[in-house]
């Protein structure tokens, strides 16, 4: 039997995180993981990891960690994307915005791994799709980009994973993954495929803090797993290289969570933005309220200032944890006060770090605004969320 595995791992932590989490995701998700490829030279990996997570490491004293990353790029064991530095959710923002957070990460990868780093391969925050998106990350340089099955029409378990997609609108080629193997502990599912003795191509795409932190992998599966030589593993570059017929397809505005029901709905979007969840319509008020104003003001002395909360603030998490979904695997409910409070507070600082006497009424207004969401997320905590799992 033959079983080749494309695997993708992205690597982040909120730019609002605090250093404990941070921490509890290197110690058990991103050391193990590469710790795991150190000892098993033949396996070959998919990384993506966000500039604002390396800067973090670089800050808590993981300065070693990155070496080891730079040695499996060096010796040909991992690959990098692309990616934007600070998380957001790219089909949602302008599009200089989306260019410069993209411009920033590529800058701080090159910065952390030398000048000649190649990123041909392009993960777009949560998998998040746009044809919009897709034509300026063509037009940055990028050849490919990874989706979730869903993106390519709407539906799941309705597409052949082992043939090679071409976006028609922008001409990107694309890598599926597979939902269902990706939601689930994918050494315990890779592990059935191997007794079954089946031939198969398998695409996943997880969080890297599905090994260790969010699944307890008490019997070491993923490392028995790299061991095992029934399993071929292959960049996603390497694995589109391979490839000779396209098939031009047309995906849908999407992201890797997006449901089909939600896709019906034209809410491709929908934990980062759903337009009946006044939470996050106002925080998107916010956001774009401190975007116009932060970019009209380039010229302020603390415009380094505001320009940094605004990029924190803008982060995915500040939106996912108002969105109240709730996740059956290795999680619960996505709502957590004190975390959209962070986002928020990020995106107030970015208008009150302004020093222009112009951003007066601007400010009183973001303010206004500001209180407005503290208190829609306090009364929807205590009254409806307060002591529920």
């Amino acid at each position: 039997m033959k079983l080749t595995w494309i695997n993708f791992l992205h690597f982040y932590q909120p730019p609002t995180a605090d250093n404990e989490t941070v921490i509890e995701a290197t110690e058990k998700s991103y050391r193990r993981i590469i710790s795991a490829l150190k000892r098993n030279t033949r396996i070959k990996f998919t990384f993506n990891i966000t500039a604002c997570l390396l800067d973090r490491w670089l800050a808590l004293g993981y300065k070693q960690l990155i070496e080891e990353v730079k040695e499996l790029l060096n010796n040909g064991q991992i690959e990098l994307t692309g990616s934007a530095a600070f998380h957001p959710i790219l089909p949602l923002l302008p599009a200089a915005e989306i260019k410069r957070n993209i411009l920033i990460n590529q800058t701080l990868l090159k910065e952390y791994f030398g000048p000649d780093l190649k990123t041909n391969g392009f993960f777009s925050p949560e998998a998040a799709y746009s044809h919009q998106l897709a034509k300026l990350i063509k037009k940055l340089g990028f050849n490919w980009l990874i989706l979730d099955e869903i993106s390519a029409n709407g539906k799941l378990n309705n597409l052949d994973l082992a043939k090679n997609y071409l976006d028609d609108n922008s001409g990107l080629k694309i890598c599926f993954r597979s939902r269902e193997f990706s939601k689930s502990y994918v050494p315990h599912a890779i592990f059935k495929l191997i007794k079954q003795k089946k031939n198969k191509l398998v695409i996943t795409a997880t969080d890297a803090e599905l090994y260790g932190l969010r699944h307890q992998d008490h019997s070491g599966s993923f490392e028995k797993l790299l061991k095992r030589p029934e399993i071929e593993t292959l960049t996603i570059s390497r694995h589109l290289t391979k490839a000779k017929d396209y098939k031009k397809i047309s995906p849908l505005a999407s992201s890797w969570e997006s449901s089909e029901a939600e896709l019906k709905q034209k809410l491709p979007y929908a934990l980062w933005y759903n337009k009946k969840n006044r939470i996050q319509v106002l925080l998107w008020r916010m956001a774009n309220l401190a975007i116009t104003t932060v970019n009209l003001y380039r010229n302020d002395q603390q415009y380094d200032w505001a320009r940094s909360h605004l990029d924190k603030g803008l982060a995915s998490c500040t939106f996912w944890w108002a969105s109240a979904r709730d996740f059956k695997l290795f999680g619960s409910i996505s709502w957590n006060p004190d975390e959209i409070e962070r986002g928020l507070n990020e995106l107030i600082r970015s208008i009150r770090a302004l020093v222009n006497p112009r951003t007066r009424k601007i400010k009183i207004k973001a303010e206004k605004l500001y209180i407005k969401i503290k208190q829609l997320i306090w009364h929807k905590h205590w009254t409806y969320y307060w002591g529920k799992k």
